[in-house]
């Protein structure tokens, strides 16, 4: 095949590193001559780069409604995510050791609410309390009244909707919940925020710039005033976040967020026909595969399917071959072959998983183009595994 002849590639796995935005590009290049200098500088040179950082703060603030002081930034979401559970778990074990989270939260809070649990910190060990979910990927409620209802609780978890499947949770309800015992909630909106509201049913909340447009190297961690949390590692002169981050991507991240907002409601409501149209397509075309997350209460943009008799990595290669890229919802890697734990606590197909999460600038016509080419990608790779007749 020839360059001009090639089809064109299409580009389906926005979710967590999406394209950056121009007006995201434009503010990080211009921060590079304002604000390349050391924020916590005296000089002239540091003074202008904390000006654009404290800008990017209150922009960040206004919009998750928050103030400036209860945004914090650090180096990846992964690293807010860490730095949410462990500080406020440290600064309420007197309260309590326990965290609960439910069971398909990112792997990233997974581990860190673990370790937070185990760790002695002048006391008992405590222990992460899994919350099981339906298999849409809600969690259910009662069993999530009853996790922080129970004594001994010192932050609960829940992610506001799944980067994996698209699901949104009943957030409002299950922080109503945990408020009644006086426990703090961490929402992690790392997929939500820029794409659909997020509301105000937080007390500790986590976003992804990356993931709405920004660059990458930045995420956003907002507490609001009153949640107790202490820092476990060695003070910086800014403890919560050792090191800064920044600037330019600080600026992006903001910049990207007001621009992501602005074009929201159009985009939201495009995407969510385009992923309509792929989660009927696929049911109807594409033999032995299982749609799954909630068709109705999800993101507008990420539409997950499973494959059986197919080997994810391969489908995702032969996809590629063929112009698309695209991401997996397998936690996979190929040092652990083990299914993904999202879509196990759903209790769904696991294996052959293919997640899809549109870009804002996604064609119509490159959608329907990857429905009319996956049954064969679906069907090579089962017959490259001996697997026909289906």
């Amino acid at each position: 095949m020839t360059d001009a002849t090639r089809p064109t590639r299409v580009f389906l796995d926005a979710g967590g590193r999406a394209p950056v935005l121009p007006a995201a590009r434009e503010a990080f290049l211009q921060a590079l001559d304002e604000g390349w200098a050391d924020p916590r500088r005296l000089h002239s040179e540091g003074r202008r780069a904390r000006l654009l950082l404290d800008g990017a703060r209150e922009a960040i603030a206004a919009a998750v409604g928050a103030r400036a002081e209860e945004v914090d930034l650090h180096g990846s979401h992964t690293l807010a995510l860490h730095a949410g559970v462990r500080a406020v778990a440290r600064g309420r074990r007197r309260a309590g050791r326990d965290l609960v989270v439910s069971a398909v939260e990112r792997a990233a809070l997974l581990e860190a609410a673990a370790f937070s649990a185990a760790q002695p910190w002048g006391g008992d060990r405590g222990r992460r309390v899994d919350v099981p979910v339906d298999r849409l990927g809600r969690v259910d409620l009662d069993a999530w009244a009853a996790a922080v209802g129970a004594p001994g609780v010192a932050v609960a978890a829940l992610q506001h909707a799944s980067g994996e499947v698209g699901s949104t949770q009943p957030v409002e309800a299950a922080h109503d919940l945990a408020r009644r015992s006086g426990v703090p909630l961490l929402v992690d909106a790392g997929a939500s925020l820029g794409h659909v509201p997020v509301g105000g049913s937080w007390d500790v909340l986590a976003a992804d710039p990356a993931d709405w447009g920004a660059l990458g190297g930045v995420g956003v961690l907002v507490t609001r005033a009153g949640v107790r949390r202490a820092p476990d590692w060695p003070e910086d002169e800014d403890r919560w976040s050792p090191g800064g981050v920044s600037v330019p991507a600080a600026l992006a991240a903001a910049v990207a967020l007001q621009d992501a907002l602005r074009t929201a409601p159009s985009d939201e409501g495009r995407r969510r026909d385009l992923v309509r149209r792929v989660r009927e397509r696929v049911a109807a075309e594409a033999p032995d595969v299982e749609v799954v997350g909630d068709p109705e209460g999800r993101l507008p943009h990420v539409v997950t399917f499973s494959c059986l008799y197919v080997d994810g990595e391969a489908l995702v290669g032969e996809l590629d071959r063929l112009g698309f890229a695209v991401g997996s919802g397998s936690a996979c890697t190929s040092s652990a072959l083990e299914p993904s734990h999202v879509l196990a606590a759903m209790g769904v197909l696991t294996h052959g998983n293919v997640r899809l999460a549109l870009p804002r600038d996604v064609r119509a016509e490159d959608v329907e183009r990857f429905c009319d080419v996956l049954p064969g990608a679906v069907a090579k790779v089962r017959e490259a595994l001996g697997v026909q007749g289906l």
